[in-house]
This record gives C-alpha cells, structure tokens and sequence, in this order.
C-alpha cells in the first residue's frame, strides 16, 4: 500500500489484503471472548482440572486484538478514500478528455447552410434517411460556400429529378452521407 509521502498508488488488491487482515483479527477475538466465555461458565477451574486465582491467562488479549483492529480499519478506511479519490480523478480525467475530443470534432465538421425541419412519410427525402434536425452542409452541388436561398436546393432537385444526389448532413455531431433521389410521388414536390 502507499505511504502517504509518496509510493505507489493504492490498489484493489491492497485492500483486499487489508480486508483478509482484519477478518483474520475478528477471528482472533472472536476465539479469544468463546475461550473467556467457556472459562467464565466453568468456574475457575483451569482445563486442567485445578484451582486457579485468575480466570485464565492468555498469549494474545482481546484488548490488544481489539486495538490491532481498531487500527488496521483505520488503514482500511485510508486506503478505500484513496482508491476511490484516484477513480474519481480518473473519471474526472477521461470525462474533460471526451468532452475535448468532442470539441475538436464539432470544430473540424463543416458549417451547415440549412436545417430538415420536416421529413413526410413515404417521401423521397423520408425513404433516403434524411431526418428531421439534420443539418445539411451539402446538397448536390450546394455547400455553404454557394448557398444564397432555398432556390439554389430547388434548382439542384429539379435538375436531378429520377437521379440520385448526394446529401451531408451532421446528424447528432457526426458527419453523415444520404443518397437522396428526387422522384414524383403521391406528395407534394419531389422530395416531401
């Protein structure tokens, strides 16, 4: 186990060894107070069938177990705070790392020029993928360098009628690529 000036960390295994320590230790005590008690039924009468001014007389206290124990589930509770301190700072770590790998993917995808308010069912755009919140960063031949309105999408979908275009959208912070063919259906225009 570390020392707290310095050392290794802490790990699961430490405790556990610890925690095997102290099971050991109530085990002690637990047969030290069966043999006072077994004592104490009996009399003072030694096991060896004489008198005997004291009760009994043993290699290990309770008491002296007992501080052992004490002491042992204080290096217990240390070394639980420092295993968890190092998980949260852990955690913490690979928390700030994710959100600064996010960060750097939302800075590296393209600007949107528009945004799927509505998607009908059965529609072109709906059979193709695209979904409502998408926001669109190409549209054939239309990208934000060229986007000036809606018209410029209108005129694309128009010169692609029955021919499959090619749509990016960010779907959710990722870059998503929807093969959208504009077509007459039982809707409104030729996408829905």
């Amino acid at each position: 186990m570390a020392e707290p000036g310095g050392g290794r960390p802490v790990t699961v295994s430490d405790v556990q060894q610890l925690v095997r320590r102290k099971d050991e230790i109530e085990a002690q005590i637990k047969a030290c107070y069966e043999l006072l008690e077994g004592v104490n039924s009996q009399g003072t009468a030694s096991p060896l069938g004489e008198a005997s001014p004291a009760p009994c007389v043993l290699m290990v206290s309770p008491t002296g177990l007992q501080n052992d124990h004490k002491a042992l589930m204080k290096q217990v509770e240390e070394a639980l705070h420092k295993l968890h301190a190092r998980e949260k700072e852990k955690h913490a770590k690979d928390e700030a790392e994710a959100l600064a790998e996010a960060m750097s993917q939302k800075q590296s995808l393209p600007q949107a020029f528009a945004r799927v308010n509505a998607v009908t069912p059965g529609s072109p755009a709906s059979v193709s993928g695209l979904q409502v919140d998408d926001e669109i960063v190409e549209f054939g031949s239309v990208n934000v360098n060229n986007f000036q309105n809606l018209q410029n999408i209108a005129t694309v979908v128009q010169h692609s009628e029955g021919r499959p275009l090619s749509v990016t959208v960010i779907r959710g912070g990722r870059r998503v690529h929807v093969g959208l063919t504009p077509k007459r259906w039982a809707g409104k225009g030729l996408l829905g």
